[in-house]
């Protein structure tokens, strides 16, 4: 079965990039590229699926995470 899991990708300040699955809270990962952390995002999404399915857990049936700009002044 294939499922497609939304991630946000953040560039980073030292370099690299961090990425986050919002479905599966805790389900993140890093890479020093944005392929890198594609893929590892993608393992870590796939060992997080093992687990739950080990433990009986459901995978939250959600809609793609809204991304949104806010301003404040500082």
């Amino acid at each position: 079965m294939s499922r497609t899991f939304s991630v946000i990708l953040s560039s980073q300040p030292g370099g690299g990039y961090f990425v986050e699955c919002p479905t599966l809270p805790g389900c993140y990962s890093q890479g020093e590229t944005e392929t890198e952390a594609l893929a590892n995002i993608r393992e870590a999404i796939e060992l997080a699926l093992e687990d739950m399915a080990e433990t009986g857990e459901t995978v939250p049936d959600l809609p793609p995470p809204t991304i949104a700009e806010v301003r404040v002044s500082a």
